[in-house]
């Protein structure tokens, strides 16, 4: 056995042992064909294939095939979500506090955020007209640019939003980045429609008044965002499973982590026994955001072995060779 057979053996352990068994030695050899035979290691190309290979081939033993649309729905709302966020965000970028009152800004601006705000907007307008790997790209980006402005702004001792407001929108951008790159027109333009409403939202509560006001804002906006996204998600998980379509229920499980972060501000305030009080303390803050972020991610591989075991019980005998369905 050559090293390159050898390595692209071991990739196929992403795929379950059965299948491993019944069709190993023909994807191996169909791979080796095709590879040059001065190769030691397997193209990138070639592993992601395997590994993705492998996990449609698990979900499928799993009883699990409407999984990856279902990530990719919630892919969807996540990134509409964000959007919304970020054009509501930079309207209040717009406003920093009075140089009277003596707080920190960041240019003309509130703070840091605008940066990844402006990052978020690229992303919006790219999913509607380049749809594919420019937009995945920008999502990364976009992500990235969060991570900078939650992890940097402090060591330069520059103003940016509090974790309440990054956290999330981290959580939202690490979804999105599952979305699907082949969307319809009217999906692409949900995210800059997003943008739009969120903007406009910002206008006419009257932005001027939330100057440097993330914390009390976000308060108010975030518990108020996760909520919609909860419920639009629930609808469609109902509309679609009434056509035996499951994979709503699978975007709804996705969504746990992004909504339970917008509404850390209320569960935090529940575990205080302040029935959602709009100032819990701020151990309780962080140890509902830490709860939130170890068991929301979770939950999905547990619903996945939960089918399985559900997919793999005994059912009522067969009428004619007896055998258990």
């Amino acid at each position: 056995m050559s090293t390159l057979e050898r390595r692209y053996r071991h990739l196929l352990r992403a795929y379950p042992p059965d299948y491993r068994h019944d069709r190993g030695d023909e994807i191996v050899g169909t791979y080796l064909d095709l590879a040059d035979p001065r190769r030691r290691w397997p193209s990138p190309a070639d592993a992601a294939d395997l590994v993705r290979g492998g996990l449609r081939q698990r979900l499928r033993a799993a009883g699990a095939t409407d999984l990856i649309p279902g990530v990719r729905l919630a892919a969807l709302l996540a990134l509409t979500t964000a959007a919304f966020l970020a054009g509501f965000w930079t309207l209040v970028e717009q406003s920093p506090p009075p140089p009277e009152t003596g707080v920190p800004v960041f240019g003309p601006f509130a703070s840091t955020g605008l940066v990844a705000w402006l990052a978020w907007l690229v992303v919006a307008v790219l999913v509607l007209v380049a749809p594919g790997q420019p937009t995945r790209l920008a999502l990364a980006v976009a992500v990235l640019a969060t991570v900078a402005v939650l992890l940097a702004s402090p060591a330069a001792g520059l103003p940016r939003p509090p974790l309440l407001v990054l956290v999330p929108q981290v959580a939202l951008g690490v979804l999105a980045l599952t979305v699907d790159t082949h969307l319809p027109l009217p999906a692409r333009a949900l995210p800059i429609t997003a943008v739009a409403g969120g903007g406009m939202t910002a206008y006419v509560l009257g932005h001027s008044n939330y100057w440097g006001s993330y914390r009390w804002t976000s308060e108010q906006l975030l518990p108020a965002a996760g909520a919609v996204l909860l419920v639009v998600a629930l609808l469609l998980a109902v509309g679609l499973a009434m056509r035996r379509d499951w994979r709503g229920g699978w975007a709804v499980i996705a969504l746990l982590t992004p909504v339970g972060l917008l509404s850390v501000h209320i569960l935090a305030g529940a575990v205080d026994g302040l029935g959602g009080a709009p100032r819990p303390t701020y151990p309780t803050l962080v140890g509902a955001a830490l709860t939130v972020g170890l068991l929301g991610p979770a939950v999905l591989p547990a619903a996945v072995a939960l089918r399985r075991r559900i997919g793999n019980s005994p059912g009522e005998p067969c009428p004619t060779c007896g055998a258990r369905r």
